[in-house]
């Protein structure tokens, strides 16, 4: 029977990869999108998994925070959804892990690279294939880098191959996200057969625990509820922007073909921006007084 336990919830994702036990699957996922010349071998999480953060059914807890061997200030968070300013907010966040490093009086020598990672399970950069991109501190003309500043990491998932017949033979980064993506559709001892390497094996054991464990899979049920409520809010939103938007337009519409018909200044789009559509409707009214006035309506 497949597990059922999809890792992207953030029940999962955090018990996954949060848990001080499971630091492995931790590693093997920084690696995998790092590539770093000297690879992670050991990780302290800040922020360490427990109960108590899921117990807002309103919040959504998709990040986990480490340091690792070299000091280096990571952190790594799932998205299931694009915000506006997403970018904007990951550079933020890796600089203040950046600045919160120093305490009064220290040396700025003493600060280590921050670096933030997001996997998204929506594309970002709907113009290219490209499913990893990496920005970091550089000088355009020479292409120096500050190499031990910040970096802001974006790994769109769904720009990945997931076939099964070769996700064995794929590169490490597309085994895992093979695993945030499809783990639910395996049970235990394929995903097993599917994913050999040790970092994979604790986070199958995590998700299989979940699976069994009832009040791990209370949460997770309670957890996943929360993340459908909050895409169905987000998709109500935006439909119902997108019909606010389709009825403004409609109505600027009507005011520029009552303006062209009473021989009247045409208003631009732009004159009209700051206008709610209440005070739009009330211009068209008045308009339409006009024209019947005129008998030209």
């Amino acid at each position: 029977m497949p597990l059922g336990i999809r890792p992207l919830v953030d029940f999962a994702f955090k018990k996954i990869f949060g848990s001080p036990e499971n630091t492995s699957a931790l590693i093997g996922l920084l690696n995998a999108v790092l590539k770093l010349q000297s690879p992670i071998r050991e990780v302290t999480i800040l922020n360490p998994f427990s109960h108590q953060e899921f117990e807002d059914a309103k919040q959504i807890v998709l990040d986990v925070r480490a340091r690792d061997q070299s000091d280096r200030w990571l952190n790594i968070e799932m998205q299931v959804s694009i915000a506006s300013g997403l970018l904007k907010r990951l550079t933020y966040y890796a600089c203040s892990m950046y600045v919160d490093q120093l305490q009064s009086g220290d040396n700025y020598s003493n600060l280590n690279p921050a670096i933030s990672i997001c996997l998204l399970n929506k594309n970002l950069f709907t113009d290219s294939p490209q499913p990893h991109h990496r920005f970091q501190m550089l000088d355009r003309s020479s292409g120096r880098q500050l190499t031990d500043a910040i970096e802001v990491h974006t790994v769109e998932l769904l720009k990945y191959n997931l076939e099964e017949a070769s996700i064995a033979t794929a590169s490490r980064i597309e085994q895992w996200v093979f695993f945030l993506l499809r783990a639910h559709e395996f049970d235990e001892k394929r995903l097993r057969e599917l994913l050999p390497a040790i970092e994979f094996q604790q986070a199958i054991a995590t998700v299989a625990t979940i699976s069994e464990k009832t009040e791990d899979r209370s949460m997770y049920d309670q957890r996943e509820k929360a993340l459908r409520d909050h895409e169905w809010r987000l998709a109500a939103a935006r439909e119902e922007g997108e019909k606010i938007g389709e009825a403004r337009g409609v109505v600027l519409g009507r005011i520029q073909i009552l303006q062209s018909i009473l021989s009247m200044t045409v208003s631009s789009e732009a004159a009209l921006r700051d206008a709610t559509t209440e005070q739009l409707i009330e211009i068209e009214a008045d308009l339409q007084r006009i024209a019947r006035a005129r008998g030209q309506a």
